[in-house]
């Protein structure tokens, strides 16, 4: 619920730094060996964001950068592939190399886009976001990307039941609890000083609004590094969770009474230096009227990127909120806090949390539909060809909704994942979103009607308390 903007750090990546020194190529080995690193997580998410790797020797660097890391794509996971077709190459991309020496000295981590037959694959969701931010770039303009990453912190019985990991974390308003962060404090710092340890900024960790549930915050980044970092942080998050005899979870609804985990996106488009959100006039602080008398201080252009996103709302669920238990989230009623901080229509407004959209200055906005876990990937992707076709038709979201409203004619979010799978078959434009090819699209969304088919094939305990003997 951080509602800071931070500026992002100014780092050159390698690619950029050797070109601005004029050094000859530097390669994957030569970079390990300048950071101490023996072995290599070559690491690629599958459309779920579950996240694949190979444990890569240094020595073995030069094989891994010439493209000869093969993986079994149909075993890897959800990646558009039978047994029978041919290895995924992970390709490493050098500007997105990351030294973990607090998981394991000597260890780095270096995203890959997986490639086929020689060509970047159109499932693999890195591959996806690129070429979304591709199209992005041919109109002149570019993406920075916040993210506020929500987990809990939790413990498996014996029953299979879960508990808080602080067994004194049991306030039904915990918000900001003082006292939990400093129960917390050896976990918390220690992720927030692998953060600041590799540049990402970390400015708060703070007690989210569930019992054992918590939140750090780090600095915007363009796009694909910004999920990239996603990505890495719910890894080290997992690890020294882990190493400390907890579990941390992004699953969306691990407690029916408690709230939800979010995965909230704040989204700009820039021009080179020139942030395109502002209104011509309206300063840094968005008091500006050139907005159509919106009041909220944002350019023709971002209120045009807003209607797309709203336009799409029910089939951008599909990504932003992409499993059975996603909808136990933006269902709830209430929680034990007394808010679910979770949309049910697509909505926008000020700042005020409980719209789809927040507008909390005139620099961004806060796309608050999306949970724990989304691919960060395909969410970004995905959002950015909605708001995008939102400019190229320069759509008109009308007038914002004040604090806890919404228009009568906004969309209802989804109530299942079959919905939202049922509303992303009938939307072209996000049938077409990964990749540009509608047939990705139906890919998973069969995947995931399957999962949900999966879950109601399941007899669950309410069923039998429910119909047992009530006939």
């Amino acid at each position: 619920m951080t509602s800071v903007a931070t500026p992002a750090v100014t780092a050159l990546p390698f690619a950029e730094e050797r070109e601005v020194s004029g050094a000859p190529a530097i390669s994957l080995a030569d970079i390990a060996k300048a950071h101490g690193v023996r072995f290599l997580l070559a690491t690629f998410v599958d459309m779920t964001g579950k996240p694949c790797a190979k444990l890569v020797p240094v020595e073995a660097a030069g094989e891994l950068e010439s493209g000869a890391m093969g993986f079994a794509g149909f075993a890897a996971g959800l990646m558009g592939q039978k047994p029978q077709d041919p290895d995924l190459i992970a390709v490493p991309d050098l500007d997105s190399f990351t030294p973990v020496p607090f998981i394991k000295e000597g260890l780095a981590i270096i995203h890959c886009d997986p490639h086929v037959n020689g060509t970047p694959w159109p499932y693999a969701p890195r591959v996806i976001l690129k070429n979304t931010l591709a199209r992005l770039a041919e109109k002149g303009m570019q993406a920075k990307v916040g993210a506020e990453v929500e987990y809990f912190l939790v413990k498996k019985n014996d029953d299979g039941t879960l508990s808080t990991a602080d067994a004194r974390d049991d306030s039904p308003r915990p918000c900001y609890d003082a006292r939990g962060v400093t129960r917390m404090y050896d976990h918390l710092t220690s992720i927030s000083e692998a953060m600041n340890g590799l540049g990402w900024g970390n400015y708060a960790n703070d007690h989210e609004d569930a019992a054992g549930q918590f939140e750090q915050n780090f600095n915007y980044a363009d796009a694909l590094t910004t999920a990239d970092r996603v990505v890495t942080l719910r890894y080290i998050l997992n690890i020294l969770a882990e190493q400390r005899g907890m579990t941390a979870t992004f699953m969306p609804k691990p407690f029916t009474d408690r709230t939800g985990t979010g995965l909230h996106f704040h989204l700009s488009l820039w021009s080179g230096a020139e942030a395109l959100f502002p209104a011509a006039g309206s300063g840094a602080e968005g008091k500006g009227n050139n907005d159509d008398g919106r009041g909220l201080g944002i350019s023709g252009l971002a209120c045009s990127f807003i209607a797309g996103i709203l336009d799409h709302a029910p089939a951008l669920q599909a990504f932003l909120a992409p499993t059975v238990n996603s909808y136990k989230r933006t269902g709830a009623t209430t929680s034990s806090s007394g808010a679910t901080w979770s949309p049910r229509k697509a909505s926008y407004g000020g700042n005020d949390r409980t719209h789809m959209i927040r507008v909390p200055d005139n620099k961004r906005i806060e796309l608050r539909s999306g949970d724990g876990s989304a691919n960060p990937y395909l969410a970004i992707a995905t959002a950015i060809s909605a708001g995008l076709d939102g400019v190229e038709k320069a759509a008109d979201p009308g007038a914002p909704s004040g604090p806890g409203e919404s228009r009568p004619d906004a969309h209802r979010l989804p109530a299942t994942l079959l919905h939202a799978v049922e509303a992303l078959r009938q939307d072209p434009v996000m049938l077409a979103s990964l990749s540009g090819n509608p047939e990705i699209g139906r890919y998973y969304a069969d995947a995931k009607e399957e999962e949900f088919l999966s879950w109601h094939n399941q007899v669950s305990d309410w069923e039998i308390r429910t119909y047992l003997t009530s006939i």
